[in-house]
């Protein structure tokens, strides 16, 4: 006759048997099947509005929601970007909805630098499109009347050549 304690440690074996798989699934499986939590803006974000903090919330769309790969999934891809297209509260934002912030105004009068080989050269010129940093923009040199493009420093500046 199996006594009380013999069931108990049995019982105990069995579960501990169990309890890696059990562990196993939910430490690795379930984030699959956790809910679809993208930033969104709270108030509705005009284009060439610079997107603040207090903008965003998190939302969760659980599984049915939107894929990931489309939009925006986290708060520091958002704060302090450029909205290109009106974003409506509640929604998800796509990749590309927003964009880095104007450092450069079309007609403005800009600094270029050209360097290669340790020669530094710098001029000024009109832009001829507004830009960010990154861009390639063209603009035009205010002597010559001459045209070319480069691209658009974090200082304001734009570098050309080289």
């Amino acid at each position: 006759m199996i006594s009380q304690s013999q069931r108990l440690n049995s019982r105990i074996t069995n579960w501990r048997r169990l309890a890696a798989p059990v562990l196993f699934l939910a430490l690795f499986i379930s984030p699959a099947f956790a809910g679809n939590v993208l930033p969104v803006p709270s108030v509705t974000i005009y284009p060439g509005d610079i997107i603040k903090r207090e903008w965003i919330v998190d939302r969760d769309f659980g599984s049915g929601g939107p894929m990931r790969g489309a939009a925006i999934d986290s708060r520091s891809a958002l704060i302090g970007k450029i909205s290109r297209h009106t974003l409506l509260p509640g929604l998800p934002i796509s990749i590309n909805a927003v964009g880095e912030p104007r450092l450069i105004a079309d007609g403005q009068k800009v600094r270029v630098i050209f360097e290669q080989d340790g020669l530094i050269i710098e001029s000024y010129a009109s832009a001829l499109q507004a830009g960010g940093a990154g861009d390639v923009i063209s603009i035009r040199n205010r002597d010559s009347g001459v045209t070319i493009s480069g691209v658009v420093q974090t200082d304001g500046t734009v570098k050309v050549g080289g």
